[in-house]
């Protein structure tokens, strides 16, 4: 068989130059004049979402605060969407107890929220004898750690299991646990939770400075003024600066790059598992895993820089993660690269959470939360509510929340009566799941919102045909919820 022409990247639309976002009105508010909320939390990724959900459940007139006008416009969108178990993690630290609760409590509400999951396992490949000798410790680390479903095997079960693996595979460790989840949805489950338990949410707000009176912190905005009695930091990337708030400056963020790259969904079943590296002390490593929405996914790189906001791919780097791919799993050379993308993870000058209780001015400090945060946020939303001194009036019922599914691990739309016609026909989109995702109480704030909520323009002609349709579907709807609020 002959191997295909070497991946180039694809011509698309510029969706900087023609500006979709303007489709999407500026979702700001204005709260009552003398309004003071129990709980203010800074920072829209999962994380902060994990944590406004808990508040707003536990009885706390509570709001989440976003500099952008949608969640999950920083660190949260862009990662490999595993749920862990926490057999890699520090022994013995809030890292560890956060991921392992936060992994129980999400199986307790997957069924309840329709969130997904695909429990694949995973496998811990060592590729040559100096990692082959490090899973003994792994082994160890893990079982210290609680996690009991663990297993090491010699390179020929690795490969009667992963048969499409490179025969330079030594040995692994199956992680019986680990599996694949929907990133997006998870998050945007919790902000709904919290909403229908009388929550408050406040897009378009940066928040540029604070006082504290003695009684609440009055949060300055680029919108309109905050005051709420307490204030938890789950600002991500932008923790440190937005810590300077509270007076203390103990911890810097260093936002550290992640490029992946995503292959067509015909490489799906290449691998069973999700393949982990032996990690390092500084990064996992290059994974290679199914994603929720049957195409493979490898990545991430580990590059420290300084900017916040820089997640550019480039080329040079991108070909030597595909490299690092073929090396690992020689199979995918027959499959095409669809997708690019990079994430930032919020690294710090510590390599662990920091998260401490300031009584003194009521502040909370939620920092340091690396590529764990989407397995650990409930659960570091259960230790952040027990940090607070305060409690709060009976837990308010809410309304039951169903999350539309865009995973392919159950039904989809468009398998069901009544959706209009196939919008996006790489993915699957409906219109019904567009026009439904530009409406409620957590409408789409951008078009990239737009996407993780539908995964619209995400499929391989990365929105080529789509775009417009999808852009024409989003104005038609925005105008006429907003005709609905004159």
């Amino acid at each position: 068989m002959s191997k295909k022409k070497p991946y180039q990247i694809r011509a698309r639309p510029n969706m900087n130059t023609i500006n979709l976002n303007t489709i999407f009105p500026i979702r700001h508010k204005k709260f009552q004049k003398n309004e003071i909320f129990d709980i203010a939390i800074i920072g829209a990724g999962v994380v902060g979402c994990a944590i406004f959900k808990e508040f707003c459940e536990q009885g706390a007139k509570a709001v989440l605060i976003e500099k952008e006008n949608d969640i999950l416009e920083g660190a949260s969108k862009g990662n490999s969407a595993l749920l862990h178990t926490g057999f890699d993690a520090p022994a013995e630290s809030l890292e560890l107890a956060c991921v392992q609760k936060g992994y129980d409590e999400f199986l307790k509400l997957k069924d309840e929220l329709n969130l997904q999951i695909l429990h694949t396992k995973a496998m811990v490949v060592a590729w040559n004898e100096e990692q082959l000798e490090k899973l003994d410790g792994i082994l160890k680390k893990g079982l210290g750690n609680g996690v009991q479903e663990l297993e090491q095997i010699a390179s020929s079960k690795v490969l009667s299991m992963e048969p499409n693996l490179s025969k330079n595979a030594q040995g692994a460790i199956i992680v019986h646990g680990e599996a694949v989840i929907d990133a997006w949805s998870a998050p945007l489950a919790y902000v709904k939770k919290g909403i229908s338990c009388g929550g408050k949410t406040a897009f378009s707000h940066e928040v540029t400075n604070g006082k504290h009176n003695g009684a609440y912190w009055e949060l300055d905005t680029k919108q309109n003024p905050i005051r709420a009695k307490v204030v938890i930091n789950a600002a991500g990337l932008y923790g440190d600066i937005v810590e300077k708030i509270s007076g203390n400056i103990d911890f810097k963020i260093i936002p550290r790059k992640g490029q992946f790259l995503i292959f067509d969904e015909t490489a799906y079943d290449l691998i069973n598992s999700i393949i982990l590296p032996v990690p390092t002390k500084r990064t996992k490593g290059v994974v290679i895993t199914k994603t929720a929405f049957g195409n493979l996914l490898v990545g991430p790189t580990a590059e420290d820089q300084d900017n916040r906001i820089d997640s550019i791919t480039t080329k040079e780097t991108l070909e030597d993660l595909k490299q690092k791919a073929y090396t690992m799993l020689p199979a995918l050379e027959e499959h095409e690269v669809t997708a690019i993308f990079a994430g930032l993870r919020p690294a710090s000058d510590e390599t662990y959470y920091r998260v401490k209780f300031n009584d003194e001015k009521n502040w909370i400090t939620v920092g340091g939360i690396r590529s764990t945060g989407l397995t650990s946020a409930l659960g570091l939303a259960k230790h952040v509510y027990e940090l607070n001194d305060t409690k709060y009036n009976s837990p308010k019922a809410s309304k039951k929340i169903s999350i539309p599914n865009i995973s392919q691990f159950s039904s989809r739309d468009h398998q069901v009566a009544g959706y209009g016609r196939i919008v996006c026909h790489c993915e699957m989109v409906t219109d019904r799941e567009i026009r439904e995702a530009c409406v409620g109480d957590t409408p789409a704030g951008t078009m990239s919102g737009l996407k993780r909520r539908t995964r619209a323009m995400m499929g391989r002609c990365q929105g080529f045909n789509c775009m417009a349709s999808v852009a024409s579907i989003c104005e038609s709807e925005v105008k006429k919820s907003c005709t609905k609020m004159i």
